[in-house]
């Protein structure tokens, strides 16, 4: 069995969720969202074509890679890319509407700290997994434009918060519009629709 193989058994045992379950996931966070960087996160996954194009299936998400379940090792996203390769995605909401010192301090942390996460799980899988470094590329997704920033091997891409918040509110309005309610009347065992 090659290396990238047994990855891939293992990114399937740790995740074994459907492509289709996923879908239905981050399609939910969209009405509920209590946490930006997972608000973050579900619009890459459900707009991944217009991103990353050739990135095919999701292996892992928000998965330690030592399939523990500690927060040590946890890479949002694991892709695998039309040319089999690995795909590692961290993603970051980082607050530009913010002002002020300590809101500046903040966004450069997260900056940095984005990177150094997306080399350093890079390594570990190299490490544990006996993954040759070419087989891995490296992505980070934020929402802010940090294409400027002298990083070797990371890609970036980005959307800005206004067009989330304007995506959101997109989603949830097409939505809405297409949904039927059912009432199922558990006493009558009959259906009204809204």
């Amino acid at each position: 069995m090659t290396n990238l193989k047994s990855f891939l058994d293992f990114c399937k045992a740790v995740q074994p969720q459907s492509q289709k379950d996923i879908q239905r996931f981050f399609e939910g966070v969209v009405y509920f969202p209590y946490d930006k960087e997972l608000l973050l996160q579900s619009f890459l996954y459900l707009n991944l074509s217009d991103y990353f194009p050739n990135f095919t299936d999701l292996l892992l998400f928000e998965k330690a890679l030592d399939g523990s379940s500690t927060h040590d090792s946890k890479c949002d996203f694991i892709f695998l890319t039309e040319q089999q390769k690995i795909a590692l995605v961290e993603t970051k909401y980082i607050d530009t509407d913010q002002s002020g010192a300590t809101a500046k301090k903040r966004r450069n942390h997260h900056r940095n700290k984005v990177f150094a996460q997306v080399k350093t799980l890079k390594q570990k899988i190299v490490e544990k997994h006996s993954l040759s470094p070419e087989l891995i590329d490296c992505y980070v997704f934020t929402t802010e434009d940090l294409s400027g920033r002298a990083e070797i091997d990371i890609a970036s891409k980005y959307i800005l918060i206004q067009e989330l918040e304007k995506w959101t509110k997109k989603v949830k309005a097409i939505d809405f519009d297409c949904f039927i309610f059912l009432v199922y009347r558990l006493e009558t065992k009959t259906f009204n629709v809204y």
